[in-house]
């Protein structure tokens, strides 16, 4: 497909979209990716899509980890654990929804879609315990979550990440800001996994990759 200037201007519009709503919301903006890149980009390739988009939020994730651990707000223990739980998840996710077609693929999507906006609209707990610190006992529930929310990421591309910060604070207790940034750490690492699924397969797109990058950059100075 011919890449020209106006398409890769809409893709960057997107990603500063999807990067103003990862800062201001945390987690589900980065759903939004893949039907950008689709319906308004015009991609007809729903397997690419999914593939570029998931490194795109890679990206803006660990960009967005990098200022969140600055400030002090990574559980890195309890994070670190979740995310290398959830990331042969996201490998195994990713290589199951390279074999399905892509029309079914975005029908499941529009499932996550709904589950995510469902989940956005459930209030928050908001207190949970600060100081959490990560036990043996904790390693056990952690895993099997992680494990499955790195599933989830990996066949919808990331649009499973909703999963991640209420997947942590139900295994560790830890409030919903400690949550939102130690996602952040399997956010990264699924998207990595899953956008490597997929460039290794050729169904990565990187012009549009890059201009989804540089408008999450854009997007997420622009929600500080």
């Amino acid at each position: 497909a011919d890449m020209g200037f106006e398409t890769l201007l809409i893709a960057a519009l997107g990603g500063m979209l999807i990067g103003l709503l990862l800062t201001l919301f945390g987690g589900g903006g980065s759903v939004l990716a893949t039907p950008w890149l689709i319906y308004v980009v015009g991609l007809t390739d729903t397997h690419a899509a999914i593939g570029t988009s998931a490194a795109a939020v890679a990206v803006n994730a660990a960009t967005g980890l990098a200022a969140q651990a600055r400030a002090g707000r990574v559980k890195w223990p309890c994070a670190i654990t979740f995310g290398l739980a959830g990331l042969a998840g996201s490998f195994v996710g990713a290589h199951l929804a390279k074999q399905v077609d892509g029309k079914a693929l975005l029908m499941w999507f529009a499932f996550a879609m709904i589950a995510i906006a469902i989940s956005m609209l459930i209030p928050k707990k908001s207190e949970g315990d600060p100081a959490v610190r990560l036990t043996p006992p904790m390693v056990m529930k952690l895993a099997p979550v992680g494990l499955v929310a790195g599933l989830a990421a990996g066949f919808f591309g990331i649009g499973g990440g909703f999963l991640i910060a209420p997947g942590l604070m139900a295994s560790t207790g830890m409030t919903l800001a400690n949550a939102s940034a130690s996602s952040l750490v399997s956010v990264s690492l699924f998207g990595g996994a899953t956008s490597l699924s997929y460039a290794a397969s050729g169904q990565l797109i990187w012009p549009l990759f890059g201009a989804l990058v540089v408008g999450g950059a854009g997007g997420t100075l622009a929600a500080l």
